[in-house]
């Protein structure tokens, strides 16, 4: 009696743990993934001067040309200028910063330029200007007289404007960079191609700056009406950034362009030193940005479906985690794709349950896929959970 007693009292105990206690979770089998090695880019330099191809986003350069050593900027210099005038006079998006009243001194600078056969605007004492109005007329017109005003403005001599400037290029590790005046007249304010890359994607940053370098006319009082000289400025998604041109050194750009590619934006940043003439270097840029446009894949690294991790349960069930959703990744060159991918174990579940994810990198891009269950998994049942005992949870 006693026996009978004890083995139904186990029962009543066995019977519920068993079929009641949750299964053993299946541990996610990882499917090897990898997206298909793409195309190396071969942007197409120019064969002479130096020059560089950067992006925003991407450290560094994505490919130079040339010696790599310190050339004349020219009127690139004045990029420097205007990224130090706003360091001690911020000016955001839209405003129009302070009123600037012209001097005899700044009179002065016209006839002075103009002997230096340098740009120029027309000025006289008296005239008053916004920072914003004294921005443009630099850096639209190129007009060098305006650029020695803002930086004496600013910093009350051009002395002082130029120990500044030293200050600010090493703050920003353009270390092979120089500044001997404001305009870039002078020869020793030379750069590489790799720091001007980085000088344009600071610049780009001012929001200020990256509008004005993308205007191709302002109607200025007093002055009437200035032109961009930059000559591919709206062409082949070009936005900016500024020429330069100097007798014996050859001509330059400093440039960047806006691209939709495969649905990824991208902003690339170049330059060219050094041209013969800037009608060389225009054709020849039309080659180099669309190399570099061939240069980037939009990469499809998931379609709908696509599995990346399979289960097996003890009970002989199987299901995968596959991608919830389609994504692709901006890639540069053949840069290759990572992938990593993170599927928690699973018990029961239902279909499209979400088990994970799978990251992949090229480069700066990042893109997570978001991973569900192909299949659901269903309990093994009651025969089976008598049965099977230790496999329970």
């Amino acid at each position: 009696m006693g026996t009978g007693l004890a083995l139904v009292v186990a029962l009543l105990v066995y019977l519920p743990l068993t079929l009641l206690a949750p299964v053993a979770k299946a541990s996610a089998q990882t499917i090897p993934s990898t997206a298909g090695p793409q195309a190396a880019a071969a942007p197409d330099f120019p064969g002479y001067g130096v020059g560089a191809i950067g992006a925003i986003g991407w450290d560094g350069v994505l490919a130079e040309s040339g010696d790599g050593q310190p050339h004349a900027m020219a009127s690139i210099t004045k990029i420097v200028t205007a990224m130090v005038v706003l360091e001690k006079h911020p000016l955001g998006a839209d405003e129009d910063g302070p009123s600037v009243t012209m001097s005899a001194t700044d009179a002065g600078y016209y006839s002075y330029y103009q002997r230096q056969n340098g740009a120029v605007k027309p000025v006289k004492a008296g005239d008053v200007y916004t920072e914003r109005e004294l921005l443009q007329l630099a850096l639209i017109e190129s007009a060098a007289n305006y650029a020695q005003t803002i930086a004496v403005w600013a910093y009350g001599s051009e002395d002082a404007y130029l120990a500044a400037a030293k200050d600010w290029l090493a703050s920003k590790g353009l270390n092979s960079t120089t500044v001997a005046d404001t305009i870039g007249l002078d020869p020793n304010s030379r750069s590489t191609a790799s720091d001007l890359v980085q000088l344009g994607k600071l610049a780009l940053a001012q929001p200020a700056l990256a509008q004005i370098v993308d205007t191709k006319k302002a109607d200025i009082h007093g002055v009437g009406e200035v032109e961009n000289t930059n000559y591919l400025l709206g062409h082949d998604g070009v936005d900016g950034i500024k020429t330069g041109t100097l007798d014996g050194y050859g001509a330059n750009l400093l440039f960047s362009a806006s691209w939709k590619i495969g649905g990824h934006a991208v902003r690339v940043v170049g330059v060219v030193l050094g041209a013969p003439d800037h009608r060389t270097l225009k054709g020849d840029l039309v080659n180099l940005l669309q190399s570099t446009h061939d240069g980037f894949h939009s990469v499809d690294v998931s379609a709908e479906g696509t599995a990346f991790a399979s289960y097996r349960t003890v009970w002989g069930q199987k299901t995968q985690a596959v991608a919830a959703a389609k994504k692709s990744l901006l890639v540069w060159s053949d840069t290759p794709v990572a992938v990593a991918v993170t599927a928690d174990p699973t018990g029961v579940a239902v279909k499209g349950a979400d088990v994970g994810k799978a990251t992949f990198t090229a480069g700066p891009n990042t893109v997570t896929v978001p991973l569900e269950l192909s299949k659901g998994v269903t309990d093994p049942g009651a025969w089976w959970r008598l049965t099977n005992p230790g496999s329970l949870g």
